[in-house]
């Protein structure tokens, strides 16, 4: 009889210490999943902080009440499509896609889990969206720029640093979205006698070939679309623009803090930022197709004197009084 209770209070002390185990593993299982797809594990740290930051501003704390699946491509674009059926397969409740590329591969896997593009290009010319102000699909998030007008302002801007520049070189990346937005801007140029000579790159070692197909081009200047390969090879393009001596202008002040000589665009941070608040809208319940895709309203000008120096140019003062950061 004593061997019988002994062996019952034995196994009551296990069941008590396995229980609140088994109860931890499934709360655990119970956190919602956000997948993060991403073309480069290398981006800036502060862009991943503001996202989370953006997730606490709504309640969500990664470890605490949600959990993060991080996938990086490694700057390699042909493995976005892969990673993201690696992010379906694990039934991640959202996808946060960095970017234009890593949301067309995350919805050629999927067209029920929600996705949050962070950095868009044009997501109805890419078949992501019926409309901005009404997506219709699973796609959703910010974009970072409004369309060609931006890239008329950018090129206006690098005609002022290098007036004299007759052909000037246009990096990008080969999206249907990049298209359009170039033909309109290349009609521009060639009222004012300026040709704009295009260089699609898909990964990042492609990009020394690029540059020096531009010498051969005898490009005088260099124009850098918003393409997100690029934006995760900004110091690359940077170092190769100078190493060239192409003047260049970009999207993102991330690139003049890379070296770049001038940019004109968005807060990327702060996109970052309210990316984490439309994942956390759509985990209270919001649809995606109900979010309205965000296009951005204020622009920064960025200039990077010292670059400037190295590369031999000299900034209006005019634009320097206009710029909202001046890298000294």
């Amino acid at each position: 009889m004593t061997a019988t209770v002994g062996w019952l209070a034995g196994i009551i002390a296990v069941l008590v210490l396995v229980q609140p185990r088994a109860a931890d593993a499934q709360a655990m299982q119970r956190l919602p999943r956000v997948g993060i797809l991403a073309e480069d594990s290398g981006g800036p740290a502060p862009t991943r902080e503001r996202f989370e930051a953006g997730l606490r501003e709504h309640g969500y704390v990664h470890g605490t009440n949600v959990v993060l699946e991080r996938r990086f491509a490694e700057g390699r674009l042909e493995r976005l499509p892969e990673l993201a059926g690696e992010l379906v397969r694990l039934g991640v409740d959202v996808i946060v896609a960095a970017s234009e590329s890593g949301a067309v591969a995350a919805r050629g896997a999927t067209s029920v889990i929600p996705i949050v593009m962070i950095l868009g290009v044009d997501p109805v010319a890419q078949g992501l969206a019926q409309e901005l102000g009404r997506p219709g699909g699973n796609v959703t998030g910010l974009t970072v720029d409004p369309g060609a007008e931006i890239l008329a302002k950018r090129l206006q801007l690098l005609r002022q640093i290098v007036p004299g520049a007759q052909t000037i070189a246009v990096l990008t990346e080969p999206l249907a979205s990049a298209t359009p937005r170039l033909r309109s801007v290349e009609e521009a140029a060639a009222a004012s006698g300026v040709s704009l000579v295009r260089f699609d790159v898909r990964r990042r070692d492609e990009l020394p070939r690029a540059f020096t197909a531009m010498s051969k081009a005898r490009a005088e200047a260099l124009l850098v679309s918003g393409a997100s390969v690029l934006y995760f090879a900004k110091r690359d393009i940077a170092d190769l623009a100078l190493k060239h001596r192409l003047p260049a202008i970009y999207p993102l002040r991330d690139y003049t803090e890379a070296g770049g000589l001038i940019s004109y665009g968005v807060d990327v941070l702060d996109l970052f930022r309210r990316g984490g608040g439309y994942v956390a809208r759509i985990l209270k319940g919001a649809r995606p197709q109900d979010l309205p895709i965000e296009q951005p309203t204020k622009f920064e000008l960025s200039i990077n004197s010292k670059t400037a120096q190295a590369l031999g140019v000299t900034i209006p003062p005019s634009l320097l009084l206009q710029a909202n950061t001046v890298i000294e």
